[in-house]
């Protein structure tokens, strides 16, 4: 009988233990984050460099989000091939961008995974898995981000990338993103009044980057309609130049098969 209790108690607490758990993922995964200061300045065309410092006080953790914001269609988007493993600055000198983030995902061979679409040509196939739900396009209609299942080859698209996996979707967040593994992030995402968005956040999350997408007004008066995920960690990198030929850069701790750039039309 003794045992039986042991063991009763044993499942229990494990049951609790589960529980208490999840309530504090779920909590995580909501917090409340707060802008704590917002610096802008101007580049090439309209295009805006912003950043912004959010605060989850509950966690006590902060963070630095970095976005360049432009039209989504007055711009084009450029997704460069990068075999030779070049540097993300380098790259957006020689391509004339006037900002540019690491692109998706790629495996040990350095080859691509998913989707890549440059200058019209196809140069990694569609592929459909758990993770790279989303592509970041450029077609005639101009930049936007769809998902897998909603992708058509009829429309005539001029640059893709496809990764994953989505962060926000109709201004809200995401719902069970891992919250367990913090990270620097690469996104990209399209908002409210004809604004597009690269952007890179120091170490979090990915559900606790959807929130701060869905909740933080860094994008400035624009809501976030639908964000995705780059390919993060030591891939992340960002790049702006600025307005008077200086440029703000957060350099990748590795080399990456290709990047994401934007230019004006």
């Amino acid at each position: 009988m003794r045992f039986c209790y042991a063991s009763a108690a044993r499942s229990v607490y494990r049951s609790l233990f589960i529980l208490l758990s999840l309530v504090a993922l779920a909590a995580s995964a909501q917090a409340e984050w707060k802008v704590l200061s917002t610096e802008s300045e101007p580049g090439r065309s309209g295009f805006e460099h912003r950043h912004v410092i959010v605060e989850d006080a509950a966690a006590g953790q902060r963070v630095a989000v970095d976005v360049a914001v432009f039209s989504a269609k007055s711009t084009a988007l450029r997704v460069i091939d990068n075999p030779d493993g070049q540097s993300l600055g380098a790259v957006m000198k020689r391509e004339n961008c006037v900002c540019g983030v690491n692109g998706g995902y790629f495996d040990r061979e350095f080859k691509p995974i998913g989707l890549r679409v440059a200058d019209g040509t196809t140069f990694s196939p569609l592929r459909r898995a758990r993770l790279i739900t989303g592509i970041l396009l450029q077609s005639d209609r101009g930049i936007d981000v769809v998902r897998v299942s909603e992708f058509s080859r009829t429309k005539k698209i001029i640059a893709a990338v496809q990764s994953g996996p989505f962060l926000v979707e109709g201004n809200k967040r995401i719902r069970g993103l891992n919250d367990a593994q913090l990270a620097r992030r690469t996104f990209a995402g399209i908002a409210t009044n004809d604004r597009a968005f690269l952007g890179f956040c120091s170490d979090v999350s990915l559900a606790q980057l959807a929130n701060i997408l869905a909740t933080a007004p860094v994008a400035a008066d624009s809501k976030i309609r639908r964000a995705m995920n780059l390919d993060g960690g030591s891939s992340s990198a960002f790049w702006f130049a600025r307005e008077d030929g200086s440029a703000f850069s957060i350099s990748g701790r590795k080399p990456v098969r290709d990047f994401v750039g934007v230019v004006p039309k």
